[in-house]
């Protein structure tokens, strides 16, 4: 199966990301297909750059976005609908325990 994820770049504590179209097999780091965009957080817009026609390639041919990518991809307009939201770090699952 074919995931457009990110890869890692850049010096330590100061990243920068590719977006990229890889066999969900192959580490995060390693081996992919094609480069289909980048994304920059640290910038003060959180730069992104995607090639819009090679990802609607990939979405075509049943790439399954990673969460993250998926959230990029809805805020630049290429895919439609709401993006994954991601539970906030520290919640718990399931229902609340009662203090005694």
């Amino acid at each position: 199966m074919v995931k457009l994820r990110l890869m890692r770049m850049g010096k330590t504590k100061q990243p920068t990301y590719r977006v990229v179209a890889a066999d969900s097999r192959s580490p995060r780091d390693g081996r992919f297909i094609e480069i289909v965009g980048s994304y920059a957080p640290r910038q003060e817009e959180n730069k992104v750059v995607l090639k819009a026609e090679r990802v609607a390639h990939w979405l075509g041919e049943g790439a399954q976005p990673t969460d993250r990518v998926r959230r990029l991809l809805v805020g630049a307009g290429i895919l439609e609908g709401a993006p994954v939201r991601e539970a906030p770090v520290g919640a718990v699952a399931g229902p609340a325990k009662k203090a005694k």
